[in-house]
């Protein structure tokens, strides 16, 4: 791996809004939240759930409960990666999530 995924304060607000706003009815829901660097948090949500749904409904659901945390938080989110199990393979971005490119930052 390239980088080390680290993770603060900020990654875990993150995580346990996920867990609790959306984990809770979607139990098989598997979350990474890390920082990539300094003004950057990628996202990975990997979900049965989510087969069947176009991004665009994706991108909703997982916003709806983004958009709950503060600003200075979502601010940094740069990545949000929602894939079904099989999707990894074949998704060009989930790739960083595998093997992040190293920060510059």
């Amino acid at each position: 791996m390239a980088t080390n995924k680290k993770k603060d304060r900020t990654t875990r607000i993150i995580e346990q809004q996920l867990k609790c706003d959306y984990g809770i009815e979607h139990p098989q829901a598997q979350f990474e939240v890390y920082r990539y660097n300094s003004v950057s948090i990628r996202i990975r949500v990997i979900d049965p759930d989510f087969s069947g749904l176009t991004r665009t409904e994706r991108d909703t659901l997982m916003w709806h409960i983004l958009d709950k945390l503060p600003e200075e938080i979502r601010a940094d989110i740069t990545l949000l990666v929602l894939l079904a199990p099989g999707e990894e393979s074949s998704s060009f971005v989930n790739r960083e999530f595998e093997d992040p490119t190293p920060s510059r930052l």
